[in-house]
């Protein structure tokens, strides 16, 4: 059973839908904070480990700060009773999928055909286990407040910080495979992987299917 489907929309501008709308900006404003000590990190850790997956992962959450920066813009002032500025939101997260894939999809593609291994990284490590434990709450949080607002770009946001989890157990499997076994092949499978889920979300959040 998906979260949805435990909660039933709120009547649009009504208080309890005004009271949401604002929970959602506040998620958004935590969550951008987030994003912004967890993507200096991750890109510090894989400049220092030459790992693809957590350069990945540390640009990941440069779109995901993208999209919180977006709803906090969508519940500002009038925009929080704007059908219209619902769409632009829905539309502008999807397209903040799209940002992260070719770029990480052309790394991990150059690592496996040159055989670049990428080096220990126990900073990556706690970093990836720390998101693991943290996003997959703010998505689902994120998730329900967007099936009582009936607002696809608040359950986009969602998403990205459910994949944000998803990404972050990627990862860190890559990493302490690599550290424990030698398995140098997995980071950058594990990236391919990041950059497809990308673009598979990022049609779902267009069509406006979560």
């Amino acid at each position: 059973m998906t979260t949805e489907a435990r909660i039933v929309p709120l009547p649009h501008g009504s208080p309890q839908w005004q009271r949401a709308a604002t929970r959602a900006k506040h998620l958004s404003w935590l969550s951008l904070a987030y994003m912004g000590l967890e993507g200096a990190i991750a890109v510090i850790a894989a400049i220092l480990a030459g790992s693809v997956a957590l350069l990945g992962f540390g640009i990941d959450s440069a779109i995901e700060a993208l999209a919180s920066i977006i709803i906090v813009w969508r519940f500002t002032g009038s925009r929080t009773l704007s059908e219209t500025a619902e769409r632009r939101a829905q539309y502008a997260v999807a397209v903040s999928f799209f940002l992260l894939a070719p770029y990480v999809a052309y790394e991990a593609i150059s690592k496996l055909i040159g055989r670049e291994h990428a080096e220990t990284s126990w900073l990556g490590i706690a970093l990836s286990a720390l998101s693991l434990a943290v996003m997959p709450i703010l998505g689902i949080m994120k998730q329900r407040l967007g099936t009582q607002l009936d607002s696809e770009a608040v359950a986009g946001e969602g998403t990205q910080n459910l994949i944000c989890g998803y990404l972050a157990a990627g990862v860190l499997l890559g990493l302490l495979a690599n550290t424990l076994f030698g398995w140098w092949w997995l980071d950058p499978v594990v990236a391919l992987a990041i950059a497809a889920l990308c673009v598979w979300e990022g049609i779902e959040a267009w069509r406006g299917e979560d």
